[in-house]
């Protein structure tokens, strides 16, 4: 009997809810190693460890462990959107239905202009990155934003310049310097 209950509490899972993450603090070298994959996406697993000073199997196993725990996905690559016709990026905030909210970013996740879903606090309930490559797109993906079930009203605010584009570079650089 004993037996069979450590079998189930090791087979078991967490007890926090799924959708919860259980966040590790990473170390100096972690910090160091995605400055340097953010800084030159490309890098080789033997360059970066060169330029640690740390041995290739080190630099590898921290990767794979980065990878492995969803810390880094592509490895800090980035696409220009405008380059490739999207000239458009809207944030969309949106009031659901009590009770709806996971249900309307199923529905969300489903529209392929939609890049991004945050739940957030204040004047609305989700706050969704989406982009067209002109304004009757945009009109359409809004549409295709609305009809999704449990949106009851929304505001959306259209981006005209990138005045501080997305980084993480000094966040990273910051954390380094606390670590030290």
């Amino acid at each position: 009997m004993v037996a069979r209950y450590l079998s189930r509490l090791l087979k078991s899972e967490p007890s926090y809810p799924p959708e919860l993450s259980v966040v590790t603090r990473p170390t100096l070298l972690d910090l160091q190693i995605l400055r340097r994959l953010v800084e030159q996406p490309r890098i080789g697993v033997t360059e970066l460890a060169a330029k640690l000073g740390i041995a290739r199997n080190t630099a590898h196993a921290r990767v794979e462990k980065l990878e492995r725990e969803g810390v880094i996905g592509h490895r800090g690559r980035e696409v220009d959107l405008g380059a490739i016709g999207f000239e458009l990026t809207a944030f969309v905030t949106l009031e659901v239905a009590q009770g709806r909210l996971r249900e309307a970013a199923v529905a969300l996740s489903a529209i392929p202009r939609v890049l991004e879903v945050l739940g957030i606090t204040g004047q609305g309930d989700l706050l969704v990155r989406a982009v067209a490559p002109n304004g009757k797109q945009l009109h359409e993906v809004i549409d295709s934003i609305l009809a999704c079930p449990g949106v009851r009203r929304s505001t959306t605010s259209i981006v005209l310049t990138h005045q501080v584009p997305f980084r993480v570079g000094p966040l990273l650089e910051d954390e380094e310097k606390r670590a030290r």
